[in-house]
């Protein structure tokens, strides 16, 4: 019984996997067979042969090779397990037998398989979908975005309007700043929503979302700010006044709030785990936009695309959507991490925008309001990258 429930479970992983490589097209998903019996191809145009096993969860051998041979003309056979491939990145397994992680407890690049072999920056699973397509005679995806997440995480609304803030702010020495801001919160250096707004609105039909934090607002959750007080109040009025999203921005420490504002949500500090991907199909979130390298720019799920996750460890096929985290700011200048010059940052984000949009993906970016007057060249790039998309 237990073998029929997990052969159940995989045969819809499979087809799932198959319609999402050839971009939700039915039909020719339908032409595709996953199986090592050649006889097939009488039925089909394409086998794609298993290689790989469910349940060992070791990506295969020459992975950005996909070894093809075509016996008749309109027939393909696929020796690269392109199936089992696809499952290994999006389902996240890896971090299943991979227990390296951070001072914070997060699976890093570093760590990751795609960190040793340079095939971060590039869409792997994307590459396979347009053999696919390619093999199958169908047109590949028009050049252009799918969806634009404008992403932003309230960390903190304000820096001095706090008793912690003013305190801190006066024991620095910093007491002109703070009574500007006590004054009014537009003068205070972390309230850039204004400014976030009007870029924002640059980029024709974008989904701009807001994670608002719920937390206890210690350790490294502080601050939590009051969502019932006045700022926040007057704040989230602004936000929806410019039909912009709320999403739920989730404890450092892992604790999943029930939903309130959507069905969205974001970890703070990117700390996200298959544990917690659990908890949020068991809590109903229906979206989860945590899912990209803290440490490296790039494509964690090894896609542009949106998919849904499927649990490694029991094959199920999840209502949760995980939406690939490309660019964070932080990512590219903290020394702690990529380190890079804003030239460099610039260049690392225009070319991972260009594959985005090659592939039709769903470009999705996070910078934070209270990074914009921190010194750094957040501002700039920010503004450049705006301006590119």
């Amino acid at each position: 019984m237990e073998q029929r429930t997990t052969k159940r479970k995989l045969d819809e992983v499979i087809e799932y996997i198959i319609t999402w490589l050839c971009y939700g097209d039915s039909e020719a998903a339908a032409r595709v067979a996953y199986t090592a019996d050649e006889k097939a191809l009488e039925d089909h145009d394409v086998i794609i042969v298993p290689n790989g096993k469910f349940g060992n969860y070791i990506v295969l051998p020459d992975m950005g090779k996909v070894q093809v041979e075509q016996p008749a003309k309109g027939k393909a056979i696929i020796r690269t397990d392109i199936v089992y491939n696809t499952f290994f990145f999006i389902s996240r397994a890896e971090e299943s037998y991979n227990t390296e992680r951070d001072e914070h407890d997060r699976f890093a690049a570093r760590f990751s398989i795609l960190g040793h072999n340079g095939r971060l920056q590039v869409p792997l699973l994307d590459e396979y979908a347009r053999q696919l397509l390619k093999l199958l005679n169908c047109p590949l995806p028009t050049p252009g975005f799918g969806h634009i997440y404008l992403t932003h995480d309230i960390d903190a609304i304000s820096k001095y309007r706090s008793l912690r803030g003013i305190i801190g702010g006066l024991k620095r020495g910093e007491g002109k700043q703070v009574w500007a801001a006590l004054r009014d919160i537009h003068n205070d250096p972390y309230y850039t929503f204004p400014w976030f707004i009007e870029q924002d609105a640059k980029v024709k039909n974008a989904d701009v979302i807001y994670f608002v934090k719920r937390t206890n607002g210690f350790g490294y959750d502080a601050p939590q700010y009051a969502r019932w007080g006045r700022d926040f109040k007057q704040l989230k009025h602004m936000l929806r006044h410019n039909n912009v999203y709320l999403g739920v921005h989730g404890s450092y420490y892992g604790d999943i709030p029930e939903i309130e504002y959507s069905r969205m949500f974001r970890t703070h500090y990117l700390r996200t785990s298959l544990r917690q991907l659990q908890q949020l199909v068991k809590a109903g979130y229906t979206d989860d936009f945590t899912t990209g390298f803290a440490d490296e720019a790039g494509f964690r799920l090894q896609t542009t695309r949106a998919v849904r996750w499927i649990n490694p460890a029991s094959y199920k096929l999840t209502n949760l959507t995980l939406h690939p985290l490309m660019i964070m700011d932080t990512t590219l200048s903290n020394e702690n991490y990529m380190d890079l010059t804003e030239d460099e940052a610039y260049f690392l984000c225009e070319r991972l925008i260009e594959r985005v949009r090659m592939h039709h993906g769903d470009l999705c970016i996070l910078w934070h309001n209270s990074n914009i007057n921190d010194g750094s060249y957040h501002a700039s790039l920010y503004e450049k990258i705006i301006n590119c998309i």
